[in-house]
């Protein structure tokens, strides 16, 4: 169920397309301008998405450079320049700190969440084909367990759409969602 940015933007510009724009009066020029606006805008949405990690680094990375260059700003007597360019240091050096811990690219971690799903997939075939009860029932105690709580977080993430039925049921996804690791 899990509906990825890449698919959500890839989904919304097929309607526009296909249903909304053509819908629309042509008389109405703004209408149509404008929603050709928002294809265009969503599509380098989905071009621009898969790098913006990476362009937050290098602008993070910059910025330090930028910020350190500072400290040679003449400030003697300028209490109020001196307080200043302490506190860029400070959140210059919490900047770096930052910028030490990104050192994985999301498409990686992306890629490692499709590798891993395709190898549990292929066990759990093996597990089908051996023919061993015990390890089928095993394997699928597994992937229900892990599958029902996947699912809780989908549509926990998913809620703001208006699917659900009862969305005041499903918690917040924020609540769901372990906490990063600590560097």
């Amino acid at each position: 169920m899990q509906l990825r940015a890449e698919l959500q933007i890839a989904t919304a510009i097929k309607a526009l397309k296909d249903v909304i724009i053509p819908a629309i009066d042509p008389i109405n020029k703004l209408a149509v301008e404008q929603s050709q606006l928002v294809v265009g805008m969503l599509a380098l949405m989905a071009q621009q998405g898969p790098m913006q990690f990476r362009f937050d680094c290098d602008e993070l990375a910059r910025l330090i450079e930028a910020a350190r260059q500072f400290d040679e700003v003449p400030a003697a007597g300028a209490d109020g320049l001196q307080a200043a360019i302490g506190q860029l240091k400070a959140s210059r050096g919490q900047a770096a700190e930052v910028l030490a811990r990104c050192t994985v690219d999301p498409a990686q971690l992306t890629e490692q969440v499709r590798g891993l799903r395709q190898a549990m997939s292929d066990t759990v075939a093996a597990a089908t084909a051996s023919g061993q009860a015990a390890a089928q029932l095993q394997v699928e105690r597994i992937v229900v367990a892990m599958s029902r709580e996947q699912l809780l977080r989908d549509r926990s993430l998913m809620k703001p759409q208006g699917w659900e039925p009862e969305p005041e049921k499903l918690p917040d996804i924020a609540t769901l969602l372990a906490p990063l690791p600590k560097a």
